[in-house]
């Protein structure tokens, strides 16, 4: 089992986001846990600073959930995605504007960040989110044997 601290970022009467340092690109950032994405969100105007914009795949898929059916959705293989001690290697992730979430994050002085862990990696992991303890697990995937 792996764990890594959450920080529970109080939204001031507007709930909470548990937040989670992640390497990405090389460099530390923060990301939100969201058990209610499906997929793994990257920020694009964040990301952009670290890749070539052409490694960015234009996708068909319409992305809802973030109060728009029509945002433009792109994919982007990252070679490495490290939280805490677990390192996901060539994972893929969603690519979208974020810039809502982060002006809504600097208008409450709070860093922004370079987006949210969803459903793919928490489900993959088995993660567990206590609050109480501020800690989030992953639990590995059992290796298949060789046979």
């Amino acid at each position: 089992m792996i764990e890594v601290s959450l920080e529970i970022l109080n939204l001031h009467d507007d709930g909470f986001h548990p937040l989670v340092e992640v390497v990405a690109f090389n460099r530390l950032f923060k990301a939100v846990v969201d058990t209610g994405a499906s997929r793994t969100v990257l920020d694009k105007t964040t990301i952009e600073a670290y890749i070539d914009t052409d490694t960015l795949l234009l996708t068909d898929k319409l992305s809802t959930g973030l109060g728009t059916d029509s945002m433009e959705s792109y994919t982007i293989r990252i070679p490495e995605l490290s939280i805490g001690d677990l390192r996901i290697f060539d994972f893929e992730a969603a690519v979208l504007d974020l810039s809502t979430i982060n002006t809504a994050y600097e208008k409450m002085e709070i860093t922004p960040v370079i987006g949210v862990i969803g459903g793919d990696i928490l489900m993959k992991y088995s993660a567990i989110i206590n609050y109480r303890d501020q800690k989030l697990s992953f639990c590995l995937p059992a290796l298949d044997p060789v046979i």
